[in-house]
């Protein structure tokens, strides 16, 4: 005797073919103590990981300050992330850079190379194809400073590596949408 195949359970839908992605959001909130607190919290709480996270204040008058965040998952968490923060006090705005047509991103990056010889001849050229500014120079090292796309700058990474990559400090993502609009 065979008995009837049971009904998958709701909870056993599983979200295999999900790919993960990175989702920039920029979020407007009040200049006030325990804000960054309560987002990070979010994230923490739901075991969320953050990449990159930026914080400034960007308007005195108005108390309001401005948070990017860098995360990754599978389109529905992605999703659900976005409408928890926009549930979180003191929260103005949100808004999903990556889906946003009119997004940009930039990070700035400082580069430490070591190097003589050959190596610090092709770390100059390297750095002049990515349009690198020399700020720092001595006999045996530079330090670049490199602004773009989150992956132009971890292009100039990976070539910087074998020439004698000794250091990296980098600020993370920030965003804004072109166009006269504000956020």
């Amino acid at each position: 005797m065979t008995l009837p195949a049971q009904p998958a359970s709701a909870y056993d839908l599983a979200h295999e073919t999900e790919v993960e992605q990175l989702a920039t959001f920029a979020l407007l909130v009040d200049n006030e103590a325990g804000v960054l607190h309560r987002v990070v919290g979010l994230f923490a709480a739901r075991g969320y990981n953050i990449e990159s996270l930026t914080v400034a204040e960007t308007d005195r008058k108005a108390h309001t300050s401005r948070i990017t965040i860098v995360t990754r998952g599978a389109r529905h968490v992605l999703e659900q992330i976005e409408a928890q923060l926009q549930k979180v006090v003191s929260v103005r705005r949100v808004h999903d850079v990556t889906r946003d047509p009119n997004g940009v991103e930039r990070e700035l990056a400082l580069v430490k190379v070591k190097g003589t010889g050959t190596d610090r001849v092709e770390a100059l050229r390297v750095s002049d194809i990515f349009r690198a500014k020399v700020i720092d120079t001595t006999s045996e090292s530079f330090v670049f400073e490199i602004t773009g796309a989150p992956g132009k700058i971890d292009s100039f990474i990976d070539l910087m590596r074998p020439l004698g990559l000794v250091e990296l400090s980098r600020t993370g993502v920030l965003s804004i949408e072109r166009g006269p609009g504000a956020m």
